[in-house]
């Protein structure tokens, strides 16, 4: 069973912010090439620019004998970040982009994405798990538009109650969005297990107040206030 409460964020009124930690990340990477990763902005621009980086995710809670095992994701970036991550990326046929020349790129998000958690939190009865470094990771391009696929597996498979698994950016400089049409699917878990997604938190004129001014107030990755703006997936088993 799916629930989903109330409609989505406009993405227009979530502002995108850079931390001091992508600013770090983003010089690392144009040190080394010559693109940028479908998250962050490139050293030629200022940390402060703010380009929206929208991202509609998929995602697979994964079970094997009543147990979590990880989250299996799928992640779609706009298409002006996709074209502006591609500059640089060998491809033989013009307008199409093999598994195996994106490989290399695939390789460079799975890794970079690890400082930050992946983006992707997740708690068992109340108490945090932890995921282990992506496997299964791929990027596929179609319709003029970059998707990453990863498993994140967990670090020790879990059974328990009531999962929750949270996917969000804590400095609000990516929009994830899910995807309208099945969002999230239960794989192998079992027949009564239920499941439920929360949408992210309408912000309040006062929330949007301060968002207009993370230009000049940027988040960092530990600041608590980008957490509202997760989406929610909460798996019950009986």
């Amino acid at each position: 069973m799916i629930s989903l409460p109330f409609d989505p964020i406009p993405r227009c009124k979530l502002r995108a912010t850079v931390s001091g930690a992508f600013a770090r990340y983003a010089r690392k990477i144009g040190a080394s090439l010559s693109l940028c990763l479908p998250f962050f902005v490139c050293p030629s621009v200022p940390a402060n620019a703010h380009p929206h980086v929208w991202t509609t995710i998929r995602s697979e809670v994964v079970y094997a004998d009543k147990t979590m095992t990880g989250v299996r994701h799928a992640w779609t970036f706009d298409d002006m970040f996709s074209a502006y991550a591609l500059q640089g990326i060998h491809h033989a046929k013009k307008g199409e982009y093999t598994r195996e020349e994106l490989s290399s790129l695939a390789k460079l998000n799975v890794t970079s994405l690890k400082e930050y958690k992946y983006f992707t939190y997740a708690k068992a009865d109340g108490k945090k798990i932890e995921f282990s470094d992506p496997t299964d990771y791929w990027l596929e391009y179609k319709d003029s538009a970059l998707t990453l696929h990863f498993t994140l597996p967990l670090k020790s498979p879990v059974s328990a109650r009531t999962m929750l698994i949270e996917v969000y950016d804590p400095t609000i400089f990516i929009d994830f969005a899910l995807a309208k049409d099945t969002p999230v699917t239960l794989g192998g878990a079992a027949p009564n297990c239920n499941l439920k997604i929360d949408l992210p938190h309408q912000p309040t004129p006062a929330e949007q107040a301060r968002m207009s001014q993370l230009d000049e107030n940027p988040l960092n990755p530990f600041d608590t206030f980008g957490q509202m703006f997760a989406n929610k997936i909460e798996v019950k088993c009986p």
